[in-house]
């Protein structure tokens, strides 16, 4: 290991010691938690005690209670259950909270205050409390009542409308992009409310909306609806303004190139394709008279593309450094030697399954991948253990509650 990087056992997690209750299920919720969870938070995530979070019947099923889809956004969290349609159930909610320095949730508009679980209610026991709430849209305007589903939001913001080639139907992202974003944003969120509250002792209400978030993500696309007063065209795997710039057929499979310059399009055409000729035309000179000619210019670079073996022209742009790579099936990219030497699939162990593959955090601190503290909790693996230990709730009353339905144990 080099010089001066921390073995991972003694990496600094900077969030150690937060405590987050989670509330949420599904996608947007669960991903904030799971971020913060990376970053060394106790992340306590709360669950019905017999369907569990939604997404636990959601994908392909790994052991009695857990499913790929879950596993995507649950790992470093403990589980408890209870059924916060009880009053003893919202209750213990109650008891945990001043240990707590974040509640994250997503219930419709209303839920949560007709719970107990508000801000303001909330507030009242942890003034200092950091308070996340993830709805489908505004709060405050006339659609804050609808629920949020990413496919929708993703239609009405859209995003649909800029995603495929031009010839198709509108066209969702391959994953809930939109709940994936907002799951980002509110951890960015979170993480800005502690820091101030570091510096002021103050607590913060943050709300999250899935159509806000939906929104930003048409970046560059959405200015330039504006700017145009109407859709841009759609390009599919091309780029709306560099060429060449997407995916091509080379002999025996795809591939991208991304020619970003003008001297990469010089090398592309004389030590790529071996035609001179094409960068010495006006037309294609510079990537402005690309852009504008790309009817003409693209059928012949597909047509020239098409004749190399792809392992030679994935050689030849490397040594131009025009940036370049294999199209690869999903399977294979999980399974490739980068991958692998990256370390971000890891198998941990299933008191079921005997093993399941759990993504590592993305994120690197002082040359240390963050690590897999916990794989993604079975259903309520920590009740016992998190109320015993955080309320000294013993074994008697425990097992009460579950004879209530109010929790289950393991």
């Amino acid at each position: 290991m080099a010089a001066g990087i921390p073995p991972p056992d003694a990496l600094d997690l900077p969030l150690e010691g937060v405590r987050v209750l989670d509330l949420s299920r599904v996608f947007a919720g669960p991903l904030c938690g799971q971020v913060l969870a990376d970053f060394g938070a106790e992340v306590v995530k709360v669950e019905h005690p017999v369907r569990g979070d939604d997404t636990r019947d959601w994908g392909m099923r790994i052991g009695k209670t857990e499913t790929t889809y879950y596993n995507s956004m649950n790992r470093n969290k403990r589980s408890i259950t209870l059924d916060l349609q009880s009053r003893e159930g919202v209750e213990i909610v109650y008891r945990l909270l001043p240990q707590f320095d974040v509640v994250i949730h997503n219930f419709k508009s209303g839920g949560a205050e007709k719970l107990g679980l508000g801000y303001q209610q909330l507030k009242a026991l942890k003034p200092d409390l950091v308070y996340c709430a993830i709805s489908g849209y505004n709060s405050a305007g006339p659609e804050a009542a609808r629920p949020g589903y990413d496919l929708v939001i993703q239609g009405e913001a859209g995003l649909m409308a800029i995603n495929g080639e031009p010839q198709q139907q509108p066209l969702k992202f391959g994953v809930a992009a939109v709940d994936m974003m907002t799951g980002m944003y509110a951890a960015q969120a979170v993480l800005a409310a502690l820091f101030r509250r570091e510096r002021t002792g103050r607590g913060r209400l943050i709300e999250m909306a899935l159509y806000d978030c939906g929104i930003m993500v048409t970046s560059y696309y959405g200015l330039d609806a504006l700017l145009l007063g109407h859709d841009p065209r759609r390009y599919g795997n091309a780029h709306p303004s560099i060429v060449p710039y997407g995916m091509f057929e080379a002999a025996d499979g795809p591939l991208i190139i991304s020619v970003g310059t003008n001297v990469q399009f010089d090398k592309f055409c004389r030590q790529v394709l071996m035609r001179p000729d094409i960068v010495e035309d006006p037309r294609y000179a510079t990537n402005v008279e690309r852009a504008k000619n790309r009817l003409d210019l693209l059928p012949m670079m597909i047509g020239l593309i098409r004749e190399f073996p792809r392992d030679l022209l994935l050689q030849r742009l490397a040594d131009c450094g025009i940036p370049c790579g294999k199209v690869l099936g999903l399977h294979e990219a999980l399974t490739s030697q980068r991958t692998r030497q990256s370390g971000l699939v890891q198998e941990m162990p299933h008191p079921v399954a005997g093993s399941t593959h759990v993504y590592a955090p993305p994120y690197r601190l002082d040359g240390q991948r963050l690590p897999v503290r916990h794989a993604p909790p079975t259903l309520g693996e920590g009740t016992r253990d998190v109320l015993r230990g955080l309320l000294q709730m013993t074994d008697t009353q425990l097992e009460a509650l579950q004879a209530q339905g109010v929790l289950t144990l393991l």
